[in-house]
């Protein structure tokens, strides 16, 4: 994703996570993690997950919500597309 685009966490919320790869879905964002000082965006929360997802064994945090790292966002649009590949 270029670094010129500026993306607002509040427009991922609620959007399809899809692997650019496959185009299994992942889940939906619920929420993202990120640093306050700089706003920097750091991993996106999922609020719901498939079975692709479980499946993966993804990080997650305290509340046992899988985590998906922000830099592996492609693109965002109707879904958001990440790169499975970058997320394992």
């Amino acid at each position: 994703m270029a670094e010129e685009e500026k993306i607002r966490a509040k427009d991922l919320i609620g959007k399809m996570l899809v692997s650019e790869e496959s185009g299994r879905k992942f889940g939906v964002v619920g929420d993202v993690e990120y640093i306050v000082e700089s706003g920097e965006l750091i991993n996106l929360v999922l609020s719901e997950t498939t079975t692709h997802s479980e499946a993966l064994n993804l990080q997650q945090n305290e509340k046992k919500r899988s985590l998906v790292p922000f830099s592996a966002v492609k693109s965002v649009g109707d879904f958001v597309i990440v790169a499975e590949k970058d997320i394992l």
